[in-house]
């Protein structure tokens, strides 16, 4: 048997959008459920993001960190960012976010994986990317604004980040998805298989 995730939609009876933001929305869907009766589901209509798993040539990965109002915490991270505009290359996107947030280039770009940040309210999907020959990029400076301000830029070893991933130290989930994916590959395929 393979375990893969499959397409699936079930009949939508009705549905409406009671909040529109600046960059997501929610959505309320009267879904039809298999034994007929009909459940109501709330859901964060979201446009789509990057992250980027940099990786430097002593096996490092560059972390930010940053203030997170919902969670009320300052988190480490990876760089990432949403998708803009609509039907944006994510590989464009992910070079730009990794320009704005840590004013570097990357040669090498993979896919390392792609998922759904949280599928049961929320319909981001995120494509994470492995880069790797970093060096600093040219020109000005993104101005950073909000809690962009206030970042913390960081470069720590593989072997640390999936200690303090496995220890409950850190917990944005495009930084642990990333550098399990990076050991998974690793032990697998390699990461010319990307």
């Amino acid at each position: 048997m393979t375990i893969k995730d499959a397409p699936e939609e079930w009949e939508i009876r009705g549905t409406s959008t009671p909040f529109t933001g600046a960059k997501t929305s929610v959505r309320t869907d009267e879904v039809v459920m298999p034994d007929g009766s009909v459940a109501t589901r709330d859901y964060q209509v979201h446009p789509g993001s990057v992250a980027v798993l940099a990786v430097d040539a002593e096996d490092r990965v560059l972390v930010i960190r940053q203030y997170r109002h919902p969670v009320r915490q300052k988190l480490w991270e990876i760089p990432a960012g949403l998708l803009d505009v609509p039907g944006e290359n994510p590989l464009h996107a992910a070079r730009r976010e990794l320009y704005e947030e840590a004013h570097v280039k990357a040669e090498d770009w993979r896919v390392l994986t792609d998922l759904y940040t949280t599928p049961g309210g929320c319909d981001e999907a995120v494509r994470i990317f492995l880069a790797r020959d970093l060096s600093e990029a040219e020109g000005e400076r993104f101005a950073a604004e909000h809690e962009e301000t206030d970042l913390e830029l960081a470069r720590v070893p593989v072997a640390e980040l999936v200690r303090g991933v496995l220890a409950g130290e850190l917990h944005n989930n495009c930084l642990v998805v990333g550098v399990l994916a990076l050991l998974a590959a690793r032990q697998g395929d390699g990461l010319d298989a990307l």
